[in-house]
């Protein structure tokens, strides 16, 4: 029953607002497996109150897609560790920008990479009705001013930055 709740609550929540579709041109795959620390994000609520955000990519070759693991703390640096794997797989081959990524079966919803940095140092995750964007980072220990700069980016690409917040992130020994 609390599966079809969710279920729901992500149907409800993703159908709304202007459709965006535009993706960066080329997204490297290669170079974008590992961890990326989400550092803002509008986010559903299944993230409510993450802490220490982390979505580690890796590429599942038997199986042709990316595996997702993503995790955070509950309400604080030392609440309980919740793991939300996920798949996703390259919709669109020429980009590898757009993403089909099931959080939960049989749910495929689309991710769409907005803005990505040169290095890969950051990324822009959103979707298409622009309800979700995910800012993450190579570097948990980023300035509220990175952030900004980034947001103001994504926003310049006509993207809703509206409500984004920060995720708070603190990876000291006793925070791991």
């Amino acid at each position: 029953m609390k599966r079809l709740q969710y279920i729901s609550m992500i149907f409800l929540l993703g159908c709304s607002s202007v459709k965006y579709e535009k993706t960066v041109p080329f997204v490297d795959i290669n170079k974008f497996m590992g961890k990326w620390y989400v550092v803002a994000a509008r986010a559903s609520f299944l993230e409510s109150g993450a802490h220490n955000s982390l979505e580690d990519y890796s590429w599942n070759e038997k199986e042709k897609r990316i595996d997702i693991n993503f995790t955070f703390r509950k309400d604080s640096f030392d609440g309980r560790l919740k793991k939300i794997p996920q798949k996703a797989w390259i919709f669109n081959k020429e980009t590898n920008a757009h993403w089909k990524v099931q959080p939960l079966w049989p749910l495929k919803l689309d991710y769409i990479v907005i803005a990505l940095d040169d290095n890969y140092e950051w990324v822009c995750v959103g979707v298409p009705n622009q309800n979700y964007l995910w800012i993450m980072t190579r570097d948990w220990n980023v300035s509220e001013d990175k952030i900004k700069d980034i947001t103001s980016k994504v926003a310049a690409l006509g993207y809703n930055t509206d409500d984004i917040k920060i995720v708070p992130q603190n990876w000291s020994e006793d925070n791991r």
